[in-house]
């Protein structure tokens, strides 16, 4: 594996744990799901637009990833469709771009 690849795997680990560190006992102090969060993310302008931004770039790594498949046929990336939205962007982006940077077979 290369150190591209290494380093793309140890981000994709890191966008999954640091962002857990604060949902996980959010959401255990608040009892809430999903829906809970998405309210706490809209509480005042700055996390709202926060919001939005996340959005549209877990809306566009989504399309990209789909047109990607669409032209490479390398169907194992779509594991990372359920990734950007059960745990985010920050995650799903490098472990996209790990997958796409492997020898398609």
């Amino acid at each position: 594996m290369s150190i591209l690849r290494a380093s793309y795997l140890g981000l994709a680990l890191l966008g999954t744990i640091v962002p857990m560190l604060s949902y996980l006992p959010w959401l255990q102090a608040h009892g809430g799901g999903a829906f809970s969060l998405v309210d706490a993310w809209r509480q005042n302008p700055a996390t709202t637009g926060l919001f939005y931004d996340v959005l549209l770039a877990a809306l566009s790594l989504n399309l990209w990833i789909v047109a990607e498949t669409y032209v490479r046929r390398d169907y194992w990336v779509l594991i990372t469709l359920p990734v950007i939205y059960l745990i985010g962007v920050s995650a799903a982006l490098p472990l996209f771009l790990f997958l796409r940077s492997r020898p398609v077979r």
